[in-house]
């Protein structure tokens, strides 16, 4: 794990750094649109190593005790986090976490947003359920998750500092689930403190461990 530990710091101080020189506030997720070709392959290539020292290759078998919990996201190339980068109105996007529960086999995203002034915060939340998926004919899951989308809200939490619970939820409306695609994750490393998975897009995740979701002033 020594080679684990060097490898994870190497990942996270370079998506700081990174995110830092683009004027990101601090534990605002980083996206490949904000960043140099240069700068994403090495991302990638660090990335691919600690893939490959994956300890638990069959999460869904030898780790699901891992997942559970609060995980907030670093980095992704996910076109919805792409999307939630590029705000329109002046809105920024802040932290962006996700919870999971493996006995209910459930989850929710929540995006923390902000307008550059500071006159609004709330955040966008999407609640889902998934399922372990069994492939190559075995009984056994492996690594892929299959999800299926709820609900999406639209909260606002504080309108010029003054908190407004009368916004939370603003706007409820239901996911959408396509059939010709199920959405799906393949949970690629995972360990007590890191998870990195790849959409069923290709879309790239690196978190971590987090004892909860913080209080955003």
């Amino acid at each position: 794990m020594g080679s684990n530990w060097e490898l994870k710091r190497r990942l996270l101080e370079k998506i700081e750094t990174v995110a830092r020189q683009r004027g990101l506030k601090k534990e605002c997720p980083l996206t490949d649109t904000l960043i140099t070709q240069e700068e994403k392959e090495e991302i990638e290539g660090i990335t691919s190593y600690l893939e490959s020292l994956n300890p638990f290759p069959k999460p869904l078998v030898y780790g699901v005790n891992l997942l559970e919990g609060v995980w907030q996201l670093h980095y992704s190339t996910a076109r919805e986090i792409r999307r939630l980068s590029q705000l329109p109105f002046g809105l920024q996007l802040r932290h962006v976490y996700q919870t999971i529960n493996t006995k209910e086999k459930t989850f929710f995203n929540i995006a923390f947003f902000g307008h550059k002034s500071g006159l609004i915060r709330g955040y966008v939340k999407v609640t889902a359920s998934f399922y372990p998926r069994c492939e190559g004919g075995s009984f056994l899951p492996d690594n892929v998750i299959n999800v299926r989308f709820d609900k999406r809200y639209w909260a606002i939490q504080k309108i010029a500092g003054i908190k407004t619970p009368f916004f939370e939820p603003i706007r409820v409306v239901e996911a959408r689930n396509t059939q010709e695609r199920i959405p799906s994750l393949t949970i690629t490393y995972i360990d007590e403190d890191m998870r990195i998975g790849r959409g069923g897009d290709g879309g790239l995740f690196i978190l971590s461990k987090r004892p909860n979701i913080p209080e955003i002033s």
